[in-house]
């Protein structure tokens, strides 16, 4: 089976919008597309509450005709356009939806982070993590949604193996980034985030990418949007990730990011396993 994880910056702009980077998007979304995953999950697709408009439809339909959609948008109190989540199923694939709240503090639970599918022989969740932000002013929420997030997801791991995809606002280790030296107080990379993820992979899980790549270094899913140049110098982050149950990672056949092109943000990722 193959999976696709993309954190898409706004599903609106990408579907309707005629800007260059619209345009951009639009290119990596037919190349998506055209791996015929079984499911794509989409991540920070800011759709409003009441969910998409016909014009926002018909252009998804159009670049994936053979898929169901679920989603999940922000909702009061928390901001509207903020954050939520999508998953494309392929049709015929058996699939129960769910939305779970996990107990996470402030608005958190209401911003539509988080998709889980039951398949008949495992849990697909789709998650985008909270930012800590500017200041690292929700450092500590962000602390209490990894603890959460990791009993959540091995609270699945009982019952079914699990494969969890996302951007997940971390990148682990050094070799994760292009200048860990200067960000060890920079959000995404701060020793209370790293050692949360840490505690999560400790919980039963597997870094797909690293299980397949071992400690390559350099390579990224992330480049900043506000340098001009950190795509082209290769200044990444990689903060997305497929985790799979300890129990599926001898069946990880691939787990990379695709190309984005010119593209800066966010590159999708891909698992297949067996």
């Amino acid at each position: 089976m193959k999976f696709i994880s993309w954190n898409i910056d706004s599903l609106n702009a990408a579907l309707t919008s005629d800007s260059p980077r619209a345009l951009l998007t639009r290119e990596v979304l037919a190349r998506i597309a055209s791996e015929n995953a079984d499911i794509v999950a989409l991540e920070e697709t800011k759709l409003p509450e009441a969910g998409m408009n016909a014009k926002q439809q018909a252009a998804l339909l159009a670049l994936f005709p053979d898929y169901e959609c679920v989603y999940t948008s922000s909702c009061p109190p928390a901001r509207k356009g903020y954050a939520g989540t999508m998953a494309l199923i392929r049709k015929g694939i058996p699939a129960e939806a769910d939305f779970p709240k996990i107990g996470a503090p402030g608005t958190m639970d209401a911003e539509g982070r988080m998709i889980t599918l039951k398949l008949p022989e495992f849990y697909f969740n789709l998650v985008y993590t909270p930012n800590a932000g500017d200041g690292l002013r929700r450092l500590a929420d962000r602390q209490v949604w990894d603890k959460q997030y990791a009993g959540y997801l091995a609270s699945l791991d009982e019952e079914l193996p699990v494969i969890a995809c996302g951007d997940y606002n971390v990148a682990h280790r050094e070799i994760d980034l292009k200048n860990p030296e200067t960000n060890h107080m920079s959000a995404g990379f701060t020793d209370e985030e790293r050692a949360g993820f840490t505690n999560l992979l400790s919980r039963g899980f597997t870094d797909s990418f690293r299980h397949v790549h071992g400690d390559v270094p350099g390579v990224y899913s992330w480049w900043s949007q506000r340098i001009r140049t950190s795509k082209t110098n290769n200044a990444g982050w990689r903060i997305d990730y497929f985790l799979v149950s300890d129990r599926l990672a001898p069946r990880v056949v691939r787990s990379e990011m695709m190309d984005s092109g010119a593209r800066a943000d966010h590159a999708p990722i891909l698992l297949e396993l067996e």
